[in-house]
């Protein structure tokens, strides 16, 4: 109990996490082969892949970044040395946020005290959360800054939500969104938006009473769309689904890391928005992707106004810009793609109309995966 030691980071360092799917060979199913990929790993990738919590899905992680570009280079070499491992075990790594046809039920739980727990906690409701998301933690120096950019950040977050949405199929059904997922997540319990707080002192008082009231054990119990990582010395946005290509990651990544910068430098403050609006926002991201609405109450971007997602991209990508002049633009150009031809849900239904089955979709899906 009491304070909550912040690592201070060097100010908007990024680090990315991808969580990707396994899959056999031959059926492109799911495939509980994590266990044995994490025994096989080359010694130079071993302290950057990591299980997830059930063994058809498996992590990988880029070091402490300046840049989108550098966190590319560094993944791009994991991900590369552990399609290798995957390919000698007769297995596939699959970019999407759900798999489209694989049964919750034959998915295998790593061997885990922590995801036994949660398990146990969630019931029916758990062994449903077979999805996968990119995970991007980004440095600041002071603690005091953490609560202020979170709370802007997660004003945005629907455009980001609606650019990657990958996540259209469930158990051999179109579910009518962009990202399910995003759907599934929030069945965790305190995951998805949070309230208000206001400062660091607030979170700190929050996150006390939850543990003395046992509700959480630690701050990773707390599933936000964006949330502070105390360890790392970070934000840590985790709303994504994952996106089609590798090079709309980073993408992704810049505009995070930039939108960062800006809440630092003043150019929005953060103050209360009404939590009926957030969760509108965020809902037209997850069920209509680029087509939904969104509504900016903190006049960040140009025209102030209700548009769809697609218009209020291609203003954050303008508002941004003097900052891309310092990170890079890495990526950007996959962002514009997607603006320009749809996200990943749009070319997975797209495929399935054309092909008429998911085996033939993931193919063309996997093969565009290095594409820039």
């Amino acid at each position: 109990m009491g304070k909550i030691t912040f690592a201070h980071s060097r100010p908007f360092t990024i680090g990315v996490e991808l969580e990707l799917q396994i899959l056999d060979r031959y059926s492109l199913d799911l495939v509980s082969k994590a266990p044995a990929l994490l025994a096989d790993l080359p010694e130079c990738i071993v302290s950057k892949v990591s299980p997830e919590f059930i063994c058809s899905i498996i992590e990988v992680q880029s070091g402490v970044c300046s840049s989108a570009r550098e966190a590319a280079a560094d993944l791009r070499k994991t991900i590369s040395l552990l399609e290798d491992v995957a390919d000698s075990h007769n297995c596939l790594l699959y970019c999407a946020s759900l798999h489209p046809f694989a049964e919750p039920a034959a998915q295998q739980l790593v061997d885990s005290s922590r995801y036994r727990r949660i398990m146990e906690e969630l019931q029916f409701v758990g062994r449903q959360f077979i999805s996968q998301g990119m995970h991007v933690h980004i440095g600041l120096a002071r603690r005091e800054m953490v609560i202020p950019v979170c709370e802007v950040l997660q004003v945005y977050l629907p455009v980001l939500l609606g650019i990657s949405g990958s996540s259209p199929y469930f158990r051999g059904e179109d579910t009518g969104f962009s990202s399910y997922r995003s759907k599934l997540f929030e069945a965790l319990p305190l995951a998805g938006i949070f309230a208000h707080l206001g400062s660091w002192q607030a979170y700190e008082d929050e996150v006390n009473m939850l543990r003395q009231t046992l509700t959480i054990r630690t701050v990773k119990y707390l599933w936000w769309d964006v949330r502070p990582s105390p360890d790392f010395g970070t934000v840590e946005v985790r709303i994504c689904d994952l996106p089609a290509r590798f090079v709309e990651i980073f993408g992704l990544t810049t505009m995070m890391q930039s939108l960062v910068a800006v809440v630092v430098d003043g150019m929005v403050v953060s103050r209360p928005v009404s939590y009926n609006i957030l969760q509108a926002n965020k809902w037209q991201a997850a069920r209509y992707g680029l087509k939904g609405r969104f509504h900016d109450p903190l006049g960040l971007l140009i025209t102030g106004r209700t548009q769809e997602i697609k218009e209020a991209a291609g203003e954050m990508l303008q508002v941004l810009r003097p900052c891309f002049d310092i990170f890079g633009d890495y990526g950007l150009a996959g962002v514009e793609n997607i603006l320009a031809t749809g996200n990943s849900a749009d070319r997975q239904r797209e495929l399935v109309r054309e092909h008429g089955c998911f085996v033939a979709m993931i193919k063309k899906m996997r093969k565009q995966f290095w594409d820039e």
